[in-house]
């Protein structure tokens, strides 16, 4: 019998505390799992080809990559008239590269929006979330509108 009062034991998780990330403290070393930096993940500040190291190098105008350096504007563009149920042409999305711009999803979900990365059916970039900016992707068949401000 399990003395776990539980039905089933819970995965074993290094000790994490808010703020950690791996590589930081509660993981065993910079490139978590293995020691120094041979891993799935990438130590932060130290990029990579995907989640969770960030996303992959992009340059910006004057040459910049990486999240805006400040707050999105603090108030939503008005819904155009214009905007129908349409599928979202990443070639039309393209033309709001490294600029403020303002999603609304098909579920109605809405929020300010930085692309950095266009590809065939995806857009990514960093979504501002809670008062910072998360690195954030997102399959354009669910996006219902944009503007780019």
């Amino acid at each position: 019998m399990n003395s776990y009062p539980y039905r089933f034991s819970p995965p074993f998780f290094p000790p994490f505390q808010p703020g950690d990330s791996p590589g930081g403290p509660g993981y065993p070393g910079p490139g978590f799992p293995g020691p120094g930096g041979s891993g799935f993940f990438p130590a932060p500040g130290q990029g990579g080809q995907g989640f969770p190291g960030g996303p992959p190098p992009q340059e910006g105008p004057g040459g910049s990559a990486g999240p805006p350096s400040g707050p999105p504007p603090a108030t939503a563009p008005q819904l155009s008239a214009q905007a129908g149920v349409y599928a979202v042409d990443p070639g039309a999305i393209s033309g709001c590269m490294y600029r403020y711009t303002y999603m609304r999803l098909n579920s109605g979900e809405q929020f300010w929006f930085y692309p950095t990365y266009v590809g065939r059916q995806s857009v990514a970039g960093y979504r501002w979330v809670f008062f910072r900016w998360i690195y954030f992707g997102i399959d354009t068949n669910r996006i219902a509108s944009f503007q780019c401000v």
